[in-house]
C-alpha cells in the first residue's frame, strides 16, 4: 500500500506556537471565574432564610 501525503496541513503551522499557552490561560480564566460564581452563590444561598412564610392562597387550596 502507498502511503499518500495529507492536504490538510497537519502540524505546526504556527512559528510562534502561541496555541497551547493561550489554551492554557483560556482554561485557567473558566476556572477562576467558576470559582468566583460558586463562592458568589455560596454567600448568596447562606443569606437566606431557613423557612419561609407560608403563602395564603396555596394554604386555602389545601384545605379545600
Amino acid at each position: 500500500m502507498t502511503a499518500l501525503p495529507l492536504a490538510a496541513g497537519f502540524g505546526d503551522t504556527m512559528t510562534g506556537g502561541l496555541a497551547g499557552p493561550m489554551g492554557l490561560f483560556i482554561i485557567v480564566m473558566l476556572a477562576i471565574g467558576t470559582v468566583l460564581l460558586i463562592r458568589n452563590m455560596n454567600s448568596r444561598l447562606r443569606r437566606l432564610p431557613d423557612h419561609f412564610p407560608a403563602d395564603p392562597a396555596t394554604e386555602e387550596k389545601k384545605n379545600e
